[in-house]
């Protein structure tokens, strides 16, 4: 399934839905026609586990194309949210977890060039947290030198505690988008959470793909463009710690509990590697993509005192 959090209108509350050809699928409103009891909102349906997807699946599948009245509205018509629009806790962002990207962070950051022995981990506050087309905030009085980052996100399905690497995936609820928006010049003592954590830093959606339609996540595209002009390309295969790897380190030591997300790393490409420096700045777009999930488009805004800010050339 294709899952978003939806509203119908400006004034609507936030609902559930799945995305079926051209339309939102109501879910509870489905479920409540065929008398199967279907949660309003993300957290609640994944907390359901396995079961739901299976069921909720085999409630699409029997009414497609013949919708009872009142259960869908034209995708075109609904604005889209964050797919968990307040995460119940921060969200695991993994850093410096391809390769070449080690490279070029080594070059123009204060990171080490050689490989991390062990996954780097560090996260981003709910409030980080915006939907497909919400605003990205620029404050030249923080930072000069915002930064993109595409990576894939895996959203916990089940609760995972010393999990092996093996079993890893059969806590894994589903796959979105995630832009790990970073201000480099915001680090602080090699402390990346002020960089990396300020409000409307992770915009996340459009979707998530529950994980039975994903058939490897580990041989996905992903892709990055400001302005049209692309800037990352790259596959999940060239993860440095894959997801399976993920889960059973941070389970080691934190429990991972249902609609946890966990950021993945982002490849080659960012602002900061590029000779000269690229930044995003108030105007632009960035436009971030992962295969088989989809696109998560954002405009950077201005807040605050916003002076008359640098172009990249």
């Amino acid at each position: 399934m294709r899952l978003v959090t939806y509203r119908a209108h400006v004034a609507a509350v936030a609902r559930l839905g799945a995305i079926v050809e051209d339309l939102v699928v109501d879910l509870q409103r489905l479920g409540a026609h065929a008398g199967q009891p279907v949660p309003d909102d993300m957290l609640a349906f994944i907390e359901l586990g396995p079961h739901a997807v299976v069921t909720t699946t085999a409630l699409l599948k029997q009414h497609a194309g013949q919708w009872p009245l009142g259960v869908t509205v034209p995708l075109a018509n609904v604005k889209l949210l964050a797919p968990i629009p307040r995460p119940r806790k921060n969200i695991f962002g993994i850093g410096l977890n391809y390769v070449e990207h080690v490279a070029e962070s080594s070059r123009t950051l204060d990171t080490s060039k050689d490989l991390p022995k062990q996954p780097v981990i560090f996260s981003k506050p709910p409030t980080t947290v915006i939907g497909p087309g919400d605003a990205i905030e620029h404050n030249a009085a923080i930072t000069q030198q915002m930064d993109w980052e595409v990576e894939l996100a895996v959203i916990v399905g089940r609760r995972a505690k010393g999990v092996d690497k093996a079993s890893a995936l059969e806590h894994v609820f589903g796959y979105t988008v995630l832009n790990d928006i970073s201000a480099r010049d915001n680090r602080r003592a090699g402390q990346w959470i002020y960089s990396k954590g300020q409000d409307t830093y992770a915009p996340m959606g459009p979707v998530i793909v529950t994980a039975d339609e994903i058939a490897d996540p580990h041989a996905l595209n992903l892709s990055l463009k400001v302005n049209g002009v692309e800037k990352q390309n790259s596959n999940t295969r060239h993860l440095l710690f894959n997801i399976n790897h993920l889960i059973a380190d941070i389970s080691a030591g934190i429990t991972l509990e249902p609609g946890d997300i966990i950021a993945t790393g982002t490849p080659e490409g960012v602002g900061a590697g590029r000779s000269p420096q690229e930044w995003m700045w108030p105007g632009d777009v960035v436009e971030a993509t992962v295969e088989g999930i989809g696109t998560l488009r954002n405009p950077i805004v201005a807040v605050g005192d916003e002076p008359h800010a640098p172009r990249k050339a």
